[in-house]
């Protein structure tokens, strides 16, 4: 068992539970100092919000409770989409763990790197990004 075992279970877990509600099977949480501190599944269809994705869910849950989620680690069963890749840079999240690839609109695709460029001079340097699968 990893590290990173136990954040990703729970991950799967809320997918699940994105998945029984009629959403898209994606879940989300954000770590810090070990401890889970957000958590989030998809919401999008629910709420009527293209913008209630898992990850967005999970680091304003955070948020709420803990104030910021900078140098924080997001979890997620899917890699962050470049919606959630310009959420997850403005918040300056530290690293990004994530088990499978989203294809064309990851945020890690080269033609549209928002989770991994340093070009962009008003972000801080960008989070370490780790594909567990």
């Amino acid at each position: 068992m990893t590290e990173h075992s136990p954040f990703l279970n729970r991950c799967l877990e809320l997918a699940a539970l994105a998945a029984q509600e009629g959403e898209t099977a994606v879940g989300s949480v954000v770590v810090k100092d070990g401890k889970i501190i957000g958590e989030g599944s998809e919401k999008s269809r629910q709420l009527r919000d293209v913008t209630r994705h898992a990850e967005v869910v999970a680091i304003l849950d955070a948020i709420s409770g803990h104030g910021d989620c900078e140098g924080a680690t997001v979890y997620s069963n899917v890699e962050p989409c470049i919606l959630c890749s310009y959420v997850i840079r403005n918040y300056k999240i530290a690293k990004v763990v994530f088990s499978k690839p989203c294809g064309e609109l990851g945020g890690t695709n080269p033609a549209y790197n928002i989770l991994t460029t340093n070009e962009i001079n008003s972000w801080t340097k960008a989070p370490l990004i780790e594909i567990v699968g």
